[in-house]
């Protein structure tokens, strides 16, 4: 099996298989939903291994969300159908809205640890899955949703959010988890000008968020086994080729880089909304590496070769070239929506990968 890190990868979600897709739509019983799952997650499984990928997922295959799943699975969280959904540019997500009801736990049957297991099984790559970072459970939750009255404390709050995240780590390692990546984009989105406004009219410093998320995420995997490596996706909203956030790193740069002890990091860098890249410049040095977004899963359109070595050419101004890799921006389909290509774009998009890692590295 092979052992990250890789210098070719992917933030995780896929567009969902058809059978997949009208089997939701349909509503079928659980039990006839899964054996479709389970018939149809290792074709995805095989159109990563047959694009050169040596890690892969499952696509997110079984979720209707990236965030929204996995906390509804926790112990304390639900999920209340209700108003207005998210504001995406140009469209909104569906109105669901997490809820705070209880005190919050990872569940030693979390669903999504056999979703893990089943991946596990079914590859001979390394097996790797994408859950919502810690800052999400505190981010995506109105505070009127918060209604524990010990969590109107954001430390409480804070504190046992971190010990809901150690036991998942635990308990991912316990059933052969060694590459665990946690979503946690909204560094980025703390970034981004209207939405550092949208958090002081709730009375919250966006900075301090930063640092107090930073935190979280540290104490979260620190004490992690030293064969178990921790990616860390950021970006700015991905429903249906769309976005929420824009702006550059550089509010959140130092905190992400050195005050967690992520090993990976999946940094959104497809279009300007990103900013620049010299914020790459506060990762230190070492074995800490960047897996540059330079390819959009937003759009089918191929990037050409010689503008992503241009690219890979002024990052390395910031960052030694040997602690970069490539990776998609973000996923085919945080949602079960999924973005505005085709299952042959995104093939295509995965093997563009792997050769941009063969072209710079050797390697994939």
């Amino acid at each position: 099996m092979s052992t990250p890190p890789f210098r070719a990868d992917h933030v995780g979600s896929l567009l969902r298989p058809s059978r997949i897709a009208e089997a939701r739509a349909a509503g079928i019983p659980a039990t006839e939903l899964r054996a479709i799952e389970d018939a149809e997650i290792p074709r995805l499984i095989r159109l990563q291994e047959d694009a050169g990928l040596k890690v892969v997922t499952d696509g997110e295959a079984r979720r209707a969300y990236w965030h929204f799943d996995f906390m509804r699975m926790l112990d304390g969280m639900n999920l209340e159908l209700r108003g207005e959904g998210v504001q995406f540019h140009g469209t909104t997500l569906p109105p669901l809205h997490p809820v705070i009801n209880g005190k919050l736990g990872f569940p030693k049957n979390h669903p999504m640890l056999s979703h893990f297991s089943f991946v596990k099984k079914h590859t001979k790559v390394c097996p790797k899955i994408s859950i919502p970072g810690p800052s999400c459970l505190h981010f995506r939750t109105d505070p009127a949703d918060i209604r524990p009255a010990a969590y109107k404390d954001p430390e409480v709050l804070f504190a046992d959010i971190v010990q809901t995240y150690k036991d998942a780590v635990a308990a991912y390692y316990a059933i052969g988890c060694r590459y665990l990546q946690l979503d946690d984009i909204f560094f980025a989105y703390l970034c981004d000008p209207k939405q550092r406004k949208q958090r002081k009219t709730l009375g919250q410093d966006p900075d301090w968020l930063i640092e107090r998320y930073a935190w979280m995420l540290n104490e979260a995997i620190k004490d992690r086994p030293d064969d178990m490596l921790i990616g860390m996706h950021m970006c700015r909203g991905n429903f249906r080729s769309t976005f929420v956030a824009s702006g550059g790193y550089d509010a959140a740069a130092d905190a992400i880089f050195n005050n967690t002890d992520v090993d990976i990091y999946f940094m959104e860098y497809d279009t300007e909304r990103a900013g620049g890249l010299e914020p790459l410049r506060l990762l230190p040095k070492g074995n800490k590496r960047v897996m540059a977004g330079f390819i959009t899963t937003k759009t089918p359109q191929l990037e050409p070769m010689d503008w992503l070595r241009k690219k890979f050419e002024e990052a390395s101004k910031y960052v030694d070239l040997n602690q970069l890799g490539i990776a998609p921006q973000c996923g085919f389909a945080s949602t079960e929506h999924g973005n505005a290509l085709t299952e042959n774009d995104q093939r295509r998009k995965l093997e563009l990968v792997v050769k941009v890692a063969h072209d710079l590295w050797g390697e994939a």
